[in-house]
């Protein structure tokens, strides 16, 4: 199982390389929210969700794909380490 730590470092790096395009890594708090930052856009988004589920096998509800989900690197990690936990 991985760790908060773990997860946050691959998103971190995820969202550096493919939506601010920079090699200084993600220069963001981990509860600085991707949508009023400009960080991601609807499509982004998309492109997030399939890294998601694909990066860490987990499959995402549509009724999951909320900011409370999805907007921070915080809020993303623990949603990612609550549905690997359950399994789903």
């Amino acid at each position: 199982m991985e760790t908060y730590d773990t997860v946050a470092s691959k998103i971190r790096d995820y969202l550096s390389q493919n939506f601010l395009f920079s090699d200084r890594g993600f220069e963001y708090e981990d509860d600085a929210s991707f949508l009023e930052l400009g960080i991601i856009d609807s499509f982004g988004f998309m492109e997030l969700l399939h890294w998601v589920e694909h990066e860490f096998s987990i499959s995402v509800a549509d009724d999951e794909l909320v900011p409370d989900n999805f907007d921070s690197v915080r809020k993303l990690g623990s949603f990612i380490l609550g549905k690997q936990t359950d399994g789903t």
